[in-house]
């Protein structure tokens, strides 16, 4: 029986393999296209995931060649502009990488750590009892059926995940009236100069019939996009189809030059009814969709570093199973949110007409105050998120206290601060090898437990006298008491003191 098996390839299923397999667990990812996709549908990373790819010592190697890394200067809220400049530690970090090198390298990087990609292999049914979960497929290089057995299986199919349905998991939700069709263009960006482009400008325009939206990311390449109301067309997009939505929406042609590739897509505003069903989960677009750009990668891959560490930890028998309860517990209020600031920029983004016009105004107004700008930067960076409660205690035990007693302390269940230390090294850098850490900061803590790296050092204004870090990279205890308690119900660490 193999450990762990993730149906789909994309982003959010290839981290999940990463950290399981850096946490000892042996997982292998089902694909069902032959080939990896080369369809940019995505240009970037924004939010905690950068920082999060920071802590695996990856963010130098996904960064090499990016046309930026770093700090936001500036992101778009719906249709109104967020502007940082000026702003010092503005929360929310970028990464610019398309979507085909971040699958790319994600796949070279679990394969590196011993995890097994098999491509061709389509999901038909799936069954499961109390040991495990069995999955019938379609193998197409080998031309034959095949059945394989695990004791997990994790849907990471997307939006129309087939594992979703087959687990009996609803997915609520809206459908946007608007599709939008999408597409790059080999072009000389100096075409924003065209006199045919006369009127327009970089970004979303607006006109009676719907919007169009003209920009660029990287030298002789140009995105366009439509959106109007409508149904999506049947089958591929076509250049005769592009042309015709633009002509619709803007009256005239545009001179968008060559297409690369073209799609179609309608938003959709959706969340799971459960992230689990028995030894089934959900991860990234599987669990939600959100109606509005910049977050779907973001929380979908960090969904994959909380449940990738507690479920390899349980298979490993570290940890009580109880331990996986707190996956859904702590990942769907982040979903919950993300839909939340989703929605309102889709909406802000579709008010037409003077009131449409009129709230844009205003919100400009209010965007560029530092308060508001802070808020929003920490709300798409999900710096906010807070864990707000611990795994039952182990059977037996003699723990009587209530979940989230250990959160006194401010730090706890918040993403660890990215801490210089007195030797030079940063917080980051300890959480290399995806185990938890004990940074003891001057108390003399100490654990007995040889999956826990305790790492002694000193830091200016440090923000406790010793942080327990799990692998995620959230704290799971900070300050002088209470670290024996902490260590056991988080890590199932035997003897502290």
């Amino acid at each position: 029986m193999e450990d762990v098996l993730i149906v789909g390839a994309g982003p959010v299923g290839l981290m999940l393999a990463c950290e399981l397999s850096l946490a000892g667990a042996r997982p292998i990812v089902l694909e069902k296209r032959p080939e990896p996709s080369e369809l940019p549908r995505a240009n970037g990373l924004g939010g905690q995931i950068v920082e999060l790819l920071d802590h695996r010592g990856l963010l130098e190697r996904f960064s090499a060649g990016s046309p930026f890394a770093g700090r936001a200067p500036g992101f778009p809220f719906g249709s109104v502009p967020l502007r940082f400049t000026g702003i010092e530690d503005v929360p929310l970090r970028l990464l610019m990488i398309q979507q085909p090198r971040l699958e790319r390298l994600l796949a070279e990087r679990a394969v590196e750590l011993g995890a097994e990609i098999r491509r061709g292999c389509q999901v038909l049914s799936l069954t499961q009892d109390g040991e495990g979960v069995t999955l019938d497929l379609v193998d197409r290089p080998h031309g034959s059926g095949r059945r394989v057995r695990a004791r997990y299986v994790v849907g990471c199919d997307g939006g129309r995940s087939l594992v979703r349905k087959l687990a009996g998991i609803g997915f609520p939700g809206t459908t946007d009236p608007e599709v939008l069709r999408l597409g790059h263009f080999a072009a000389d960006v100096s075409v924003f100069e065209s006199p045919q482009l006369d009127g327009l400008e970089p970004g979303w325009n607006r006109t009676p019939h719907g919007r169009l939206l003209l920009t660029s990311l990287q030298h002789g390449v140009l995105i366009a996009g439509v959106r109007e109301k409508g149904e999506p067309p049947d089958g591929p997009v076509t250049p005769e189809d592009f042309g015709a939505a633009v002509r619709r929406v803007l009256g005239r042609d545009l001179p968008l030059g060559e297409p690369v590739w073209l799609s179609s897509t309608v938003s959709q505003a959706r969340l799971a009814e459960r992230y689990r069903a028995g030894r089934v989960f959900l991860a990234g677009d599987a669990a939600h969709l959100f109606p509005a750009g910049g977050s779907a990668l973001n929380v979908g891959m960090t969904d994959a570093a909380n449940l990738g560490w507690k479920l390899a930890a349980t298979l490993l028998g570290r940890v009580p199973e109880g331990l996986l309860d707190t996956y859904e517990s702590e990942r769907r209020p982040v979903a919950e949110r993300a839909l939340m600031q989703t929605r309102a920029q889709a909406a802000l983004d579709r008010l037409e007409g003077a009131d449409g016009a009129a709230l844009r105004e205003l919100l400009t107004e209010v965007f560029a105050f530092e308060q508001p700008l802070r808020h929003l930067a920490g709300l798409l960076h999900d710096s906010g998120v807070r864990y707000g409660s611990a795994p039952a205690p182990p059977p037996g035990s003699g723990s009587g206290r209530g979940s989230g007693a250990e959160a006194a302390h401010p730090l706890v269940g918040r993403f660890a601060p990215d801490l210089a230390l007195a030797d030079g090294r940063r917080l980051a850098e300890l959480m290399r090898a995806g185990r938890p850490v004990l940074l003891d900061l001057g108390c003399g803590a100490v654990l007995d437990d040889d999956w826990i790296d305790v790492v002694r050092a000193h830091a200016d204004d440090a923000p406790a006298d010793a942080l327990l870090i799990r692998p995620d990279g959230y704290v799971a205890w900070a300050g002088a008491d209470g670290l024996a308690e902490a260590a056991e119900r988080w890590f199932g660490a035997p003897t502290s003191r």
